[in-house]
Protein backbone atom coordinates (compact mmCIF):
# COMPACT_ATOMS: atom_id res chain seq x y z
CA UNK A 1 0.00 0.00 0.00
CA UNK A 2 1.39 3.41 -1.03
CA UNK A 3 1.81 5.86 1.83
CA UNK A 4 0.26 9.28 1.64
CA UNK A 5 2.21 12.42 0.75
CA UNK A 6 4.92 13.37 3.27
CA UNK A 7 6.05 16.83 4.27
CA UNK A 8 9.82 16.80 4.78
CA UNK A 9 11.31 20.08 6.00
CA UNK A 10 14.46 21.18 7.82
CA UNK A 11 14.46 19.92 11.40
CA UNK A 12 15.16 23.40 12.79
CA UNK A 13 12.12 24.97 11.07
CA UNK A 14 9.79 26.49 13.67
CA UNK A 15 6.32 26.95 12.15
CA UNK A 16 4.54 27.88 15.38
CA UNK A 17 2.29 30.88 14.78
CA UNK A 18 3.32 31.18 11.12
CA UNK A 19 1.13 32.37 8.28
CA UNK A 20 1.15 29.58 5.66
CA UNK A 21 0.62 30.85 2.12
CA UNK A 22 -0.20 28.10 -0.38
CA UNK A 23 0.30 28.67 -4.13
CA UNK A 24 -0.71 25.78 -6.38
CA UNK A 25 -1.19 26.06 -10.17
CA UNK A 26 -3.93 28.49 -11.16
CA UNK A 27 -5.52 30.13 -14.17
CA UNK A 28 -3.12 32.63 -15.72
CA UNK A 29 -0.23 31.33 -13.58
CA UNK A 30 -1.45 33.85 -10.98
CA UNK A 31 -0.46 31.85 -7.90
CA UNK A 32 2.97 31.05 -9.39
CA UNK A 33 3.68 34.73 -10.00
CA UNK A 34 2.59 35.55 -6.44
CA UNK A 35 4.78 32.74 -5.04
CA UNK A 36 7.89 33.84 -6.96
CA UNK A 37 7.27 37.45 -5.94
CA UNK A 38 7.01 36.56 -2.24
CA UNK A 39 10.17 34.43 -2.36
CA UNK A 40 12.10 37.31 -3.94
CA UNK A 41 10.63 40.19 -1.98
CA UNK A 42 10.61 38.53 1.46
CA UNK A 43 13.92 36.73 0.85
CA UNK A 44 12.40 33.38 1.76
CA UNK A 45 14.66 30.33 1.99
CA UNK A 46 13.96 26.84 0.65
CA UNK A 47 13.36 24.59 3.69
CA UNK A 48 11.89 21.41 2.24
CA UNK A 49 9.05 19.97 0.22
CA UNK A 50 6.45 17.26 -0.24
CA UNK A 51 7.36 13.75 -1.35
CA UNK A 52 5.11 11.12 -2.91
CA UNK A 53 5.66 8.46 -5.63
CA UNK A 54 2.79 9.83 -7.72
CA UNK A 55 4.20 13.34 -7.96
CA UNK A 56 5.78 13.98 -11.38
CA UNK A 57 9.32 12.54 -11.57
CA UNK A 58 10.93 15.91 -12.29
CA UNK A 59 12.77 18.75 -10.66
CA UNK A 60 12.64 22.41 -11.56
CA UNK A 61 15.98 24.13 -12.16
CA UNK A 62 16.58 27.74 -11.20
CA UNK A 63 20.00 29.40 -11.37
CA UNK A 64 21.57 25.97 -11.81
CA UNK A 65 19.99 24.49 -8.68
CA UNK A 66 17.34 21.73 -8.61
CA UNK A 67 14.05 22.40 -6.86
CA UNK A 68 11.42 19.81 -5.89
CA UNK A 69 8.10 20.15 -7.75
CA UNK A 70 6.28 20.91 -4.46
CA UNK A 71 8.39 22.93 -2.04
CA UNK A 72 8.35 24.88 1.22
CA UNK A 73 9.98 28.26 1.82
CA UNK A 74 10.28 30.14 5.10
CA UNK A 75 11.18 33.58 6.40
CA UNK A 76 10.38 36.10 9.11
CA UNK A 77 9.02 39.34 7.61
CA UNK A 78 6.86 41.75 9.59
CA UNK A 79 3.27 40.48 9.65
CA UNK A 80 0.11 42.18 10.92
CA UNK A 81 -1.79 39.05 11.94
CA UNK A 82 -2.12 38.61 15.68
CA UNK A 83 -0.15 35.37 15.86
CA UNK A 84 2.04 35.73 12.75
CA UNK A 85 5.74 36.52 13.05
CA UNK A 86 6.91 34.33 10.19
CA UNK A 87 5.83 33.17 6.73
CA UNK A 88 5.85 29.66 5.29
CA UNK A 89 5.19 29.49 1.57
CA UNK A 90 4.08 26.30 -0.19
CA UNK A 91 4.79 26.62 -3.92
CA UNK A 92 4.29 24.32 -6.89
CA UNK A 93 4.06 24.71 -10.65
CA UNK A 94 2.83 21.13 -10.98
CA UNK A 95 -0.89 20.44 -11.34
CA UNK A 96 -2.08 18.14 -8.54
CA UNK A 97 -3.73 15.04 -9.98
CA UNK A 98 -7.33 14.40 -8.81
CA UNK A 99 -6.44 11.27 -6.82
CA UNK A 100 -3.88 13.24 -4.80
CA UNK A 101 -6.12 16.18 -3.88
CA UNK A 102 -7.64 14.68 -0.72
CA UNK A 103 -4.49 12.89 0.54
CA UNK A 104 -2.44 16.05 -0.04
CA UNK A 105 -5.02 18.27 1.66
CA UNK A 106 -5.07 15.91 4.66
CA UNK A 107 -1.26 15.89 4.83
CA UNK A 108 -0.96 19.68 4.67
CA UNK A 109 -3.73 20.32 7.19
CA UNK A 110 -2.31 17.67 9.55
CA UNK A 111 1.13 19.27 9.27
CA UNK A 112 -0.28 22.74 9.97
CA UNK A 113 -2.06 21.43 13.06
CA UNK A 114 0.97 19.53 14.36
CA UNK A 115 3.25 22.53 13.86
CA UNK A 116 0.81 25.01 15.42
CA UNK A 117 0.66 27.44 12.50
CA UNK A 118 -1.33 30.63 12.97
CA UNK A 119 -3.43 30.66 9.79
CA UNK A 120 -3.42 29.36 6.24
CA UNK A 121 -4.02 31.42 3.10
CA UNK A 122 -4.63 29.83 -0.31
CA UNK A 123 -3.88 31.87 -3.44
CA UNK A 124 -5.86 31.01 -6.58
CA UNK A 125 -7.62 32.53 -9.59
CA UNK A 126 -10.62 31.96 -11.80
CA UNK A 127 -12.02 32.87 -15.21
CA UNK A 128 -15.71 33.43 -15.79
CA UNK A 129 -17.40 31.04 -18.19
CA UNK A 130 -18.44 27.42 -18.53
CA UNK A 131 -15.82 24.72 -18.33
CA UNK A 132 -13.46 26.42 -15.91
CA UNK A 133 -12.07 24.67 -12.84
CA UNK A 134 -13.79 27.23 -10.62
CA UNK A 135 -17.38 28.23 -11.41
CA UNK A 136 -17.85 31.63 -9.81
CA UNK A 137 -21.43 32.90 -9.72
CA UNK A 138 -20.69 36.53 -8.91
CA UNK A 139 -22.45 39.38 -10.70
CA UNK A 140 -19.33 41.42 -11.47
CA UNK A 141 -18.55 41.37 -15.18
CA UNK A 142 -15.25 43.24 -14.92
CA UNK A 143 -11.80 41.66 -14.88
CA UNK A 144 -10.80 43.42 -11.67
CA UNK A 145 -12.53 41.13 -9.20
CA UNK A 146 -10.92 39.75 -6.05
CA UNK A 147 -13.00 37.30 -4.01
CA UNK A 148 -12.43 35.49 -0.72
CA UNK A 149 -13.55 32.29 0.99
CA UNK A 150 -13.12 31.60 4.70
CA UNK A 151 -13.64 28.42 6.68
CA UNK A 152 -14.34 30.20 9.99
CA UNK A 153 -15.77 33.46 11.30
CA UNK A 154 -12.22 34.52 12.18
CA UNK A 155 -11.06 34.08 8.59
CA UNK A 156 -14.11 36.03 7.38
CA UNK A 157 -13.06 38.91 9.63
CA UNK A 158 -9.49 38.80 8.30
CA UNK A 159 -10.74 38.93 4.71
CA UNK A 160 -13.03 41.83 5.58
CA UNK A 161 -10.12 43.69 7.19
CA UNK A 162 -8.13 43.15 3.97
CA UNK A 163 -10.99 44.60 1.92
CA UNK A 164 -11.65 41.27 0.17
CA UNK A 165 -15.37 40.59 -0.45
CA UNK A 166 -16.62 37.07 0.20
CA UNK A 167 -17.66 34.83 -2.67
CA UNK A 168 -21.42 34.47 -2.27
CA UNK A 169 -22.02 31.48 -4.54
CA UNK A 170 -19.80 29.27 -6.63
CA UNK A 171 -17.95 25.99 -7.04
CA UNK A 172 -14.21 25.83 -6.35
CA UNK A 173 -12.36 22.77 -7.61
CA UNK A 174 -8.93 21.21 -7.27
CA UNK A 175 -6.70 21.36 -4.22
CA UNK A 176 -8.12 24.75 -3.19
CA UNK A 177 -11.67 23.41 -3.11
CA UNK A 178 -10.68 20.26 -1.22
CA UNK A 179 -8.60 22.15 1.35
CA UNK A 180 -11.37 24.68 1.96
CA UNK A 181 -13.97 21.93 2.41
CA UNK A 182 -11.74 19.91 4.73
CA UNK A 183 -10.75 22.96 6.76
CA UNK A 184 -14.37 23.79 7.52
CA UNK A 185 -15.05 20.16 8.45
CA UNK A 186 -12.11 20.27 10.85
CA UNK A 187 -12.89 23.78 12.14
CA UNK A 188 -9.47 25.00 11.02
CA UNK A 189 -8.84 28.68 10.19
CA UNK A 190 -8.15 28.70 6.43
CA UNK A 191 -8.95 31.38 3.85
CA UNK A 192 -8.59 31.68 0.09
CA UNK A 193 -8.16 34.75 -2.11
CA UNK A 194 -9.03 34.33 -5.79
CA UNK A 195 -8.38 36.88 -8.55
CA UNK A 196 -10.33 36.97 -11.79
CA UNK A 197 -7.90 36.26 -14.62
CA UNK A 198 -8.03 36.32 -18.39
CA UNK A 199 -5.47 33.51 -18.59
CA UNK A 200 -5.97 29.77 -18.58
CA UNK A 201 -4.44 26.55 -17.31
CA UNK A 202 -2.69 24.52 -19.96
CA UNK A 203 -2.05 27.44 -22.29
CA UNK A 204 -2.76 31.12 -22.58
CA UNK A 205 -0.73 33.93 -21.09
CA UNK A 206 0.51 34.43 -17.54
CA UNK A 207 -1.57 37.18 -15.93
CA UNK A 208 0.79 39.49 -14.04
CA UNK A 209 -1.93 42.11 -13.57
CA UNK A 210 -4.22 39.69 -11.68
CA UNK A 211 -1.25 38.56 -9.56
CA UNK A 212 -0.44 42.19 -8.76
CA UNK A 213 -4.00 42.70 -7.46
CA UNK A 214 -3.55 39.82 -5.02
CA UNK A 215 -0.15 41.12 -3.92
CA UNK A 216 -1.74 44.52 -3.25
CA UNK A 217 -4.34 42.75 -1.06
CA UNK A 218 -1.48 41.24 0.94
CA UNK A 219 0.01 44.67 1.55
CA UNK A 220 -2.07 45.22 4.70
CA UNK A 221 -1.31 41.69 5.91
CA UNK A 222 2.45 41.67 5.25
CA UNK A 223 3.84 45.23 5.16
CA UNK A 224 7.18 43.98 3.80
CA UNK A 225 5.59 43.25 0.40
CA UNK A 226 4.55 46.86 -0.16
CA UNK A 227 5.35 48.48 -3.50
CA UNK A 228 3.64 51.28 -5.39
CA UNK A 229 1.21 49.92 -8.05
CA UNK A 230 3.34 50.53 -11.15
CA UNK A 231 6.66 49.13 -9.83
CA UNK A 232 4.67 46.23 -8.38
CA UNK A 233 3.22 45.42 -11.80
CA UNK A 234 6.66 45.69 -13.40
CA UNK A 235 8.03 43.24 -10.84
CA UNK A 236 5.15 40.82 -11.44
CA UNK A 237 5.78 41.05 -15.19
CA UNK A 238 9.50 40.27 -14.64
CA UNK A 239 8.54 37.16 -12.66
CA UNK A 240 6.04 36.29 -15.38
CA UNK A 241 8.97 36.19 -17.78
CA UNK A 242 10.90 33.83 -15.50
CA UNK A 243 7.91 31.51 -15.28
CA UNK A 244 7.58 31.54 -19.07
CA UNK A 245 11.19 30.34 -19.28
CA UNK A 246 10.51 27.58 -16.76
CA UNK A 247 7.37 26.54 -18.64
CA UNK A 248 9.35 26.38 -21.91
CA UNK A 249 10.82 23.09 -20.67
CA UNK A 250 8.11 20.43 -20.92
CA UNK A 251 8.23 18.88 -17.47
CA UNK A 252 5.38 16.44 -18.19
CA UNK A 253 4.88 14.24 -21.25
CA UNK A 254 2.09 15.18 -23.72
CA UNK A 255 -1.44 13.96 -23.06
CA UNK A 256 -1.42 11.43 -25.91
CA UNK A 257 1.57 9.58 -24.41
CA UNK A 258 -0.73 7.66 -22.10
CA UNK A 259 0.49 9.51 -19.02
CA UNK A 260 -2.51 10.79 -17.04
CA UNK A 261 -0.70 13.96 -16.03
CA UNK A 262 -0.90 15.48 -19.49
CA UNK A 263 0.70 18.87 -19.93
CA UNK A 264 2.20 20.73 -17.04
CA UNK A 265 -0.93 22.74 -16.33
CA UNK A 266 -3.50 20.55 -18.05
Amino acid sequence: MVEGPRVEVDAELNASGALVVSCFPSIGFVSSIVAHYLVDKLELELVGGVRHPKLPPVCLVQEGKPLPPMRFYSGEPVCNMERCDKIILIASEIQVTPELNLPLADTLLDWCKEEGVGATLLIDSYAQGIGQQHSIFDDDQTNETILGIGSTDASHKTLKDLGVPLLKQGVVGGITGVMMGESRRRGVDVMAILAESEGSIGGGLPDARAAARIIECLDDLIPAVHLDPEPLLEEAQRIEGEIREMMAVHLNPPADSGDSLGSMYG
